[in-house]
């Protein structure tokens, strides 16, 4: 089967023993406290457990797994948990019972999913799980090339966005969610500092109903509440959540698209920088999130290195716009072939609301107005195989403790440029640059290595050096052409 096909197969079966599982534990809880209450729906929804009616329990699948008719019951187990849970409605895979899949393979694909959490409990059991699901978005990606893009932003730009903008608290939001990704780091970065996952409230929008279906599992499966909305018109032109404002914004829009129905958007008021070309929507993308954020807000935005310097059909206006509004704070150029669904070399942009104290929780920042801060990361990184490239933790760390260096974070140290790597640029300097916002301009080369050796010592030593290779060249050749004679095939 194509990738496209059997992701939906695969993640399908994973959510689905996920939520089983979570639910035969609420299910043992209660059977210990309060036999009677064992099967009222109400006991398992107040603890944010989906109610699993018992024909679609993983348990009975699995009894049933080398059943010809399994395909059909799982269908009607998704369709079960469906009409007794409203946030899954038309959100789960139901075509089991197609002819076209095997259901030999699948008896076998769901006894292989029955060990995936063994001797795992409560929140351990949810990770591997969460894990596993995100394996599988990954490869599907990989395996899907250019339209795996659509769906999953690589792991490691995720970091270095939510590394960088750190959401503590507050509403979270992205106006192209994919798989959710982006929500789902942003989870564990709460947890991981030792906040709790209700600190955060996550909303979205997602115009293809495919990645919706996708993200909605991706994040139930993680026991995330969220409010992710979907319509096939898209963030532009059915803006959901209009008259909401978010404390941070983590977008990957799809780099330069040219038919986003622009023309029909032309008076729109989120165009507060200049109205965006038709025929790209990169800078729609920068404003409609920039319009979507409260007073002290900000966002990470992906988006092809050309945003950074293009003057056609008035992009470089709108730039230079947001430049002199302070509404830019950090540009970030990524390396090449991070991404499963395209080459073009992207960059990371960082808009906020407020510069002049720029409040991260009950911390106030530095004054940064009329500076921004470039990193050029381009050479940082490593393979992972022939095509790809990942930006490891160290990686990410360096990026974001930089950043918040910069902005006057109590705990991240003093800032300083390094060449080659970061600088802080004022508006004047960057006016002189005709307000392109490429870090390699600004970020000079690198230092060079000094050995200490003197100039005029160096260069006696390496013109020895050369004069002594070329004596060994020529004794090599003469080698060489004696033993050619010898074989009898001198000239």
């Amino acid at each position: 089967m194509e990738p496209s096909d059997y992701k939906h197969v695969a993640l399908g079966l994973i959510f689905l023993k996920y939520i089983s599982d979570a639910f035969e534990a609420r299910h043992a809880e209660l059977l210990a406290e309060d036999p009677q209450a064992v099967e009222d729906k109400d006991e398992y929804l107040a603890d944010n457990v989906f109610w699993v009616p018992k024909g679609a329990r993983w348990s009975h699948l699995k009894a049933n797994a080398k059943r010809p008719e399994i395909g059909t019951l799982i269908d009607d187990a998704m369709r079960a948990i469906e009409k007794d849970n409203d946030s899954l409605k038309g959100v789960l895979p139901k075509d089991y019972a197609r002819p076209a899949l095997n259901k030999l393979m699948l008896g076998e694909l769901i006894d292989l999913i029955s060990g995936i959490t063994m001797n795992e409990t409560g929140d351990a059991s949810k990770d591997v799980l969460g894990r596993v699901y995100e394996y599988f978005l990954s490869q599907f990606a990989g395996a899907e090339g250019k339209r795996g893009g659509e769906f999953y932003t690589p792991r490691s730009v995720v970091q270095v966005l939510v590394q960088m903008l750190e959401p503590y608290s507050g509403r979270v939001y992205d106006p192209c969610c994919g798989s959710g990704g982006m929500f789902v780091q942003s989870e564990k970065f709460v947890v991981e500092h030792g906040g709790r996952i209700g600190d955060i409230a996550i909303y979205g929008q997602e115009s293809n109903y495919t990645t919706w279906r996708l993200a909605k599992m991706n994040l139930a499966v993680r026991g995330i509440d969220s409010d992710i909305r979907w319509n096939n018109e898209g963030s532009f032109h059915k803006d959901e959540l209009r008259d909401l404002r978010f404390d941070h914004i983590l977008a990957n829009p799809p780099f330069n698209i040219s038919d986003w129905g622009g023309d029909r958007l032309r008076e729109d008021p989120r165009w507060q920088f200049g109205v965006p070309p038709v025929g790209n929507a990169n800078y729609a993308w920068l404003q409609h999130i920039y319009w979507h954020l409260a007073p002290y807000g900000t966002a990470g935005v992906v988006l092809a290195n050309g945003s950074m310097s293009s003057n056609q059909s008035g992009e470089g206006e709108i730039r230079r716009a947001m430049v002199e509004a302070d509404a830019v704070d950090c540009m970030v150029a990524l390396p090449g072939q991070l991404f499963y669904s395209t080459q073009i070399p992207a960059c990371l942009w960082f808009l906020t609301r407020d510069k002049s104290n720029g409040k991260r929780g009950k911390e106030a920042l530095r004054d940064r107005r009329g500076e921004i801060l470039f990193i050029d990361a381009r050479n940082m990184g490593s393979l992972v195989d022939r095509t790809r490239r990942e930006l490891d933790a160290t990686d990410v760390q360096k990026i974001a403790d930089t950043y918040h260096a910069w902005r006057g974070e109590r705990k991240a140290g003093k800032y300083a440029d390094i060449p080659g790597f970061c600088k802080s640029a004022s508006l004047e300097e960057i006016r002189k640059h005709g307000h392109v916002l490429t870090p390699g301009r600004y970020v000079g080369a690198e230092a060079a290595y000094d050995d200490g050796e003197a100039f005029a010592d160096k260069m006696k030593r390496l013109s020895a050096q050369w004069r002594a290779q070329q004596q060994e060249a020529a004794r090599l050749d003469a080698a060489i052409k004696a033993n050619l004679r010898e074989l009898g095939y001198g000239g």
